[in-house]
């Protein structure tokens, strides 16, 4: 990863200020990833070809390529200013690449530059799809991911049949993150407004609002409800890998 470019930014500190507002919202988010990549190498080896969906400014790459060094790794993305630190964080890395699509557009896939991938991964992302649409993406996976091959989604899901016991981790959680923001961490909203300042990233940032508005309003429907998709859009198998209170890892085999 390269710590800047000619135009003097340094790719490798927005990387870690994403990181950490990130974590700020996610403590467990690097056990997220290990247990991610664990299942990768598990079911389909240690050269995976990777399409990082909704990559960011590409999280999971990152941690995929010092993992796994034979690894090659697609990022797609949308936001303009994401993909801004994404390609400057891997600029000049052979094993990457990068494609700004909208995951909404049937036509999407095109863009990529492979027809099939050994694994398709994705972390805090797709709770911004609304479940039938998501349920159309989760189709067209189905004919990226190879036979034997992997899709994982790392994501915020709400099981709806538990609500006391979601209303005491909600409350717990937002408890720790207001003792954490009184002690200045970024939230999302402030991470944003840096973003907006800086020379570099201004134009993306106020391209990406123009996209996206200021946040989500996706279902976030339970891993149940995932894994259940998954198996009609035609995966063998599917099922939760890991959770936390809050989050959970689903996994489906082709």
């Amino acid at each position: 990863m390269t710590d800047a470019t000619t135009t003097g930014t340094d790719w490798a500190a927005w990387q870690r200020s994403w990181d950490r507002q990130q974590e700020w919202y996610m403590p467990d988010r690097e056990e997220r990833f290990r247990v991610m990549l664990d299942m990768v190498e598990a079911v389909v080896g240690p050269e995976p070809r990777v399409l990082d969906l909704a990559c960011g400014t590409g999280s999971i790459t990152d941690r995929l390529l010092r993992r796994f060094p034979k690894a090659t790794s697609t990022g797609v993305d949308l936001d303009p200013a994401l993909l801004a630190i994404a390609r400057g964080s891997f600029a000049g890395d052979e094993r990457v690449s990068f494609v700004t699509a909208d995951l909404k557009d049937p036509s999407w896939t095109e863009a990529l530059p492979h027809d099939a991938y050994d694994a398709v991964l994705t972390a805090t992302a797709l709770h911004w799809l609304h479940s039938e649409p998501l349920a159309a993406l989760y189709g067209q996976l189905a004919g990226l991911v190879r036979d034997g091959g992997v899709f994982m989604n790392a994501d915020h899901m709400i099981d709806e049949t538990t609500p006391r016991i979601n209303a005491a981790e909600r409350a717990r959680r937002h408890a720790r993150m207001e003792r954490e923001k009184d002690a200045g961490v970024l939230d999302w909203a402030d991470w944003w407004a840096l973003a907006a300042k800086d020379p570099v990233l201004a134009e993306p940032t106020a391209r990406r609002f123009e996209i996206y508005g200021e946040h989500a309003d996706g279902d976030a429907p339970g891993p149940g409800w995932h894994a259940d998709t998954l198996r009609a859009a035609g995966f063998a198998e599917a099922r939760t890998v890991w959770a936390s209170p809050s989050d959970a890892l689903v996994l489906a085999v082709k």
